[in-house]
């Protein structure tokens, strides 16, 4: 049977135990079914675990408009060229009754309504540092945790989903033609794009909790938001045991002079810069930096190339290594954006 999975193969819903089976439950509870794109972080459970509780405690919970927070969503999505994200998030500001900001945000217009026009426009400006509009958030303070988290969970997701998933298989056609279509679909989401779910619960799935005392970035204030970030930034860093010292460098030294531009469509987009590396270093190190800077650019011969040097390698290495490419790439972006965000604390 076709499988929109690849790389990896997921961990089934009926299938699922510990904590995996956890967030499974609240995903089913909290958001929509538990056999979705997340799924494909479940052979690395505490990737998994993490990133559904920055997503839950950011993007679902809080204060902030759900409508605006999704639609923040979908317009990172589109900035990071991830087309089912951009749907999918745009589906949900249908479901929550924006439906004239939502096909603003997955065509890439400005809505009519300029709160939300300076929202989308700082959400698409996380990937330029530098930018005036960072400087300026269009949100309160208050709200600030729960905006800038959803941008950075929705940064690390997007490259995941793209990296092991095939995205066209996963889109009807049909979605992305037709207008009319995206609102009768909406319908499917609307309870859930609706639904109210309190802040907290998303930590109770975490596999390594931060201690109570663990400092927390400014822009994430006191809440659960901010040592849901600890969480996944440690589950994803961790990733980076799979690396040599030197290929680990190589990633990190790569992304710090990174501007957020998509590389050229033409030749190796990552190649020159691991050319210094050892070859047995260059399979995990391309796919990490691949997964940072063009996730759409993972190829099955790359995979396979990392596989054939490290023999008995799992998915759960697999997934783990991608994790550390993509955070890698939300620090960066966590830079340029959390100067500019003032939260009261």
């Amino acid at each position: 049977m076709p499988t929109p999975y690849r790389h990896t193969t997921p961990v089934r819903p009926k299938a699922a135990t510990g904590p995996v089976a956890a967030v499974y439950a609240q995903m089913e509870a909290d958001f929509l079914l538990a056999d979705g794109p997340l799924m494909s972080l479940s052979p690395a459970p505490t990737v998994l675990a993490a990133t559904w509780a920055l997503l839950r405690e950011a993007e679902l919970a809080g204060a902030a408009p759900r409508t605006d927070k999704e639609a923040v969503a979908s317009a990172v999505s589109l900035a990071n060229r991830c087309p089912f994200c951009t749907e999918a998030h745009a589906l949900l500001v249908h479901g929550a009754g924006g439906h004239e900001l939502a096909e603003a945000v997955r065509a890439g217009t400005a809505p009519a309504d300029p709160g939300q026009a300076a929202l989308l426009a700082w959400a698409a400006a996380t990937r330029s540092p530098g930018d005036p509009l960072l400087a300026r958030p269009p949100f309160p303070a208050a709200l600030a945790p729960e905006f800038v988290g959803t941008a950075l969970v929705t940064h690390f997701v997007n490259r995941m989903v793209t990296a092991l998933l095939d995205e066209e298989a996963l889109l009807p056609s049909s979605l992305r033609r037709s207008r009319y279509v995206r609102r009768a679909a909406a319908l499917t989401v609307g309870k859930a794009a609706r639904r109210t779910v309190t802040p907290g619960a998303g930590l109770t799935v975490l596999t390594d909790r931060p201690s109570p005392d663990a400092p927390v970035p400014d822009w994430a204030g006191r809440g659960s938001i901010g040592p849901a970030f600890l969480a996944l930034r440690t589950a994803a860093s961790g990733g980076g045991e799979l690396l040599t010292p030197a290929a680990r460098s190589a990633v990190r030294d790569t992304l710090a002079a990174w501007d957020g531009t998509h590389p050229p469509l033409g030749g190796d987009p990552v190649g020159p810069h691991l050319a210094a590396l050892a070859e047995p270093d260059r399979p995990a190190a391309r796919l990490a930096l691949l997964t940072a800077l063009a996730p759409y650019r993972i190829t099955a011969a790359d995979v396979a190339a990392w596989r054939a040097v490290r023999p008995g390698a799992d998915d759960e290495e697999l997934t783990r290594l991608l994790a550390f490419g993509a955070f890698a790439a939300v620090e960066r972006v966590e830079g340029w954006i959390a100067g500019g965000v003032a939260v009261g604390r």
